[in-house]
């Protein structure tokens, strides 16, 4: 009997972006251009060092035998890079969950929108930050004047659109709303919740914002110790409201705010590593994205590449385990656990609230 898949992988697969979201964890390109990234695991949009797509094709080749069951496929942008319907149609046909993480500008365009549907794409993550334009558009700004809020939101309309146009085949990809949660928009969420809700979305994941002390955003965006109040009550306000969207497990709250009140703290079972992966859009492949862990990697000299491995070599089938024990568990392995725990769910069906 062959072995299950139980690996997980986010992909950021490409560098480039047409938002220039302020807190983006690539970071800006002011700030690259005057001084360019040089830590492992440091990303920008301004990279040369993306993979060409004959290094991620013979990867691919490779994936049907490995261990990998779900790909979230992110970037900066991908949904802007002409080959990736070549990348998505080789995961389905493989066997293999595909749920693609974009901005929402790109499904304005109705052959991107094609594309997604027939490549049977299982999830479309989208992020927006915020049911006011303004607040939302403040931090994720566009490259192009007239995109923004309004453009994301149209082609989140489109998708289900055309989505429903499908009448012999179910509601399929799932689409879900991903939200920053920031001091900002954290009063906001019950709003924002209710706003995906009203737009017929399948699910809603608010992603606690993740910056470093010295980062210029860090004080007016970060979540603090005097915020937890509010953070329990708009989320059980999200939790009560029963808007027919999967939302991540009612632990959740809690867990963010774990994070909130302790930096790093111990994880048991810990995921990373065994059953979730961050590949690079160089291909360099890490047991989380945690900025702690890809220092403690680099640090013991251990870095991988999907370059230099198959997948069945970097990620082989077996038989599920409970992982181990990690002491860096912070507030950017947080942003994981829906990916980890509450997927299944939302991919299965099409409404519920928990």
């Amino acid at each position: 009997m062959p072995k299950p898949r139980e690996v997980t992988l986010l992909w950021a697969l490409r560098s480039r972006c047409n938002l220039g979201c302020k807190y983006c964890y690539f970071g800006t390109l002011e700030e690259h251009r005057e001084a360019p990234p040089a830590q492992p695991g440091q990303l920008s949009h301004l990279s040369q060092d993306d993979l060409p797509l004959t290094d991620i094709t013979r990867f691919l080749s490779t994936i049907g035998d490995s261990g990998v069951k779900r790909v979230f496929i992110a970037g900066g942008e991908p949904l802007n890079w002409s080959p990736i319907s070549a990348v998505i149609e080789t995961l389905t046909s493989a066997g293999i969950e595909v749920t693609v993480c974009t901005n929402g500008i790109p499904l304005n365009r109705p052959t991107v929108r094609k594309m997604l549907i027939g490549a049977g794409v299982h999830g479309v993550s989208v992020s927006l930050d915020s049911a006011d334009p303004t607040l939302n558009d403040r931090y994720r700004p566009a490259h192009k004047r007239n995109d923004g809020w309004s453009t994301v939101v149209s082609g989140i309309q489109a998708l289900l659109a055309d989505r429903s146009d499908q009448p012999d085949s179910p509601a399929t990809p799932k689409v879900g709303l991903y939200c920053v949660l920031t001091r900002l928009t954290l009063p906001g969420l019950p709003d924002t919740a209710r706003f995906a809700a009203e737009l017929g979305l399948d699910y809603f994941v608010a992603q606690p914002i993740a910056l470093d002390r010295g980062h210029a955003l860090h004080e007016a965006l970060v979540l603090r110790e005097q915020d937890l109040d509010t953070l329990a009550r708009v989320f059980a306000e999200v939790y009560e409201a029963n808007l027919g969207l999967h939302l991540p497990s009612p632990r959740y709250p809690e867990r963010i705010a774990s994070t909130v009140k302790h930096e790093l703290q111990m994880m048991h079972s810990c995921f990373g590593g065994h059953q979730l992966a961050f590949i690079e859009p160089d291909g360099s492949v890490w047991d989380c994205p945690s900025s702690h862990k890809i220092a403690a990697i680099a640090r013991a000299g251990t870095r991988r590449s999907i370059t230099t491995r198959t997948a069945a070599e970097l990620f082989p089938a077996r038989v599920p385990s409970s992982g181990c024990d990690c002491p860096l568990f912070s507030g950017d392995c947080v942003n994981m656990l829906p990916l980890m725990e509450d997927f299944d769910r939302f991919l299965a069906t099409s409404g519920g609230n928990r």
